[in-house]
């Protein structure tokens, strides 16, 4: 085998892992399977977010995984005291995280303001459990700098944004990422072994990332 037919194999090995959508069009479901179908739904949801744990784990993400929207307040409260923040608008964030944080500046304060945060808090546009990934979409209310300035990271994260994949991601969100300023992909706290090979945390990004995830 060539170096060629060596690259091809590969890929057409990498594609048979895709998800493919099982729902098929036709008739109404009865009761008794959208019943299944919830509980389907559920059952996926539990093995994502083990699976999203698990790698969030072996990245050095601390997790925290709440039952309540009271209990990601709680949280969020206890592991910002004291810390200046630099975070999404208000409305932007799940679970009304944005009540508890009044004195947090926005994307709209100034630069030597969001320079000086210590904590960014974020929400997610996805959490995909393949690779313990957090996807943020840039724009309006949600700025770039939040997720990325601050040495520190702490981002909110819905059960119903959790994505088996990237490629599911792309394939359900592709209007929302199309409409965005940018996309990133956050995998653990920033990394580098550029200098002498050595591996240094907090270079290009956030040295520590923390997830809280919420019913």
């Amino acid at each position: 085998m060539n170096a060629r037919e060596a690259i091809l194999a590969r890929v057409r090995a990498a594609a048979r892992t895709g998800r493919v959508p099982t729902g098929h069009a036709g008739s109404p479901k009865t009761s008794a399977q959208e019943e299944r179908s919830a509980k389907a739904l559920a059952s996926r949801s539990e093995d994502l977010l083990t699976h999203f744990s698990r790698e969030l784990a072996a990245l050095g993400v601390d997790c925290h995984v709440e039952s309540t929207a009271d209990a990601v307040r709680a949280r969020i409260e206890g592991l910002a005291r004291d810390k200046t923040i630099l975070s999404w608008d208000p409305d932007r964030l799940p679970y009304e995280v944005g009540s508890i944080l009044p004195a947090a500046a926005t994307g709209a304060a100034g630069r030597s303001v969001q320079a000086g945060a210590a904590l960014g808090v974020t929400g997610c546009h996805a959490a995909i459990a393949e690779t313990g990934s957090l996807v943020v979409l840039s724009g309006p209310g949600t700025p770039r700098t939040a997720s990325l300035l601050p040495p520190e990271h702490l981002c909110v994260v819905r059960r119903a944004d959790l994505y088996a994949s990237m490629g599911e991601f792309f394939r359900v969100r592709a209007a929302d990422i199309a409409a965005a300023s940018c996309c990133t992909f956050i995998t653990g706290p920033s990394r580098t072994a550029d200098i002498e090979l050595t591996l240094t945390l907090g270079v290009h990004g956030p040295g520590k990332v923390v997830v809280i995830v919420g019913p």
